[in-house]
């Protein structure tokens, strides 16, 4: 399984998010508290969108450990983005290779997954068969997780994001349940198209693997006026990880099971039931 994480707000030097936090997703790629695994050395990998550029997201990903790359220091403490995902992996058997480290980009998109599809070797090829022609050819690795993102893609991720995750879903517990796979889908998803965030919680057995929001940037300076660069983000800034960056109470908050949230956030509820569509 893997870490990862989404932010969403005022742009920031990546560093801030990866690096300074008391248990940072760097921190979380030696040491997770939450995981299946504490060690998450598979790889990494970074996606993000540029303020001023044209909507098309950067990607850097490397197979070795985020917690001695140099290039990942050096390249976070000098790229500023208002948007952007990181995620460290560890292998569920699948090649440790940089097109299989995560996030996937396709387009305006960006995709990250922690999780699997269970017995993923027995349902692929029907799996496979139900990606657009078209998008065929764009699948470069051999996860489960790029799968997963260009089926959404075949079913409508540029029309209606949680729908079509929601679809795919869908088609995995179908699969699963017509090959006798009991529990056949594990995930925490993240996707973007440069404007939102949208982050899902779901699995087969209702026993999800861990993820966490902030609370509003205003809640936090409020509980905590001593945090400086609190001061210097807008209101709607927001992070999704798969476990929390720090210890301080009311600052994060789980996702609950069978849901997703939106970021930036609607003025109402912070996430919505999620369902798969079969």
């Amino acid at each position: 399984m893997c870490r990862w994480l989404a932010y969403s707000g005022t742009p920031v030097l990546l560093d801030t998010v990866l690096y300074r936090p008391e248990h940072s997703l760097i921190n979380q790629s030696l040491r997770s508290r939450m995981g299946v695994e504490s060690t998450n050395g598979d790889g990494f990998g970074l996606g993000w969108y540029s303020a001023d550029g044209n909507g098309t997201p950067a990607v850097f990903r490397d197979i070795g450990p985020a917690w001695n790359n140099r290039n990942l220091q050096e390249l976070a403490a000098h790229v500023r983005s208002p948007l952007f995902f990181a995620h460290v992996r560890a292998s569920t058997g699948s090649a440790i290779q940089q097109t299989n480290c995560h996030p996937f980009r396709h387009g305006r998109w960006l995709w990250m997954h922690n999780g699997a599809i269970g017995d993923f070797h027995r349902l692929q090829r029907d799996l496979c068969m139900a990606v657009d022609p078209a998008l065929f050819s764009c699948i470069e690795g051999s996860t489960d997780s790029e799968v997963m993102f260009y089926l959404a893609v075949t079913y409508g991720l540029d029309q209606d994001p949680p729908g079509a995750v929601a679809r795919m879903a869908g088609l995995v517990e179908r699969l699963g349940k017509e090959h006798g796979v009991a529990e056949p889908l594990q995930m925490t998803v993240a996707v973007s198209d440069g404007e939102r965030v949208w982050a899902f919680r779901y699995s087969s057995q209702g026993k999800s693997r861990s993820l966490y929001y902030s609370s509003r940037a205003d809640t936090v300076r409020h509980l905590y006026p001593e945090i400086d660069y609190l001061r210097e983000v807008s209101d709607d800034t927001r992070i999704v990880v798969s476990e929390p960056l720090g210890d301080l109470p009311g600052v994060w908050n789980e996702l609950p099971e069978s849901s997703y949230a939106v970021l930036p956030s609607g003025p109402d509820a912070d996430y919505l039931p999620f369902i798969p569509e079969l």
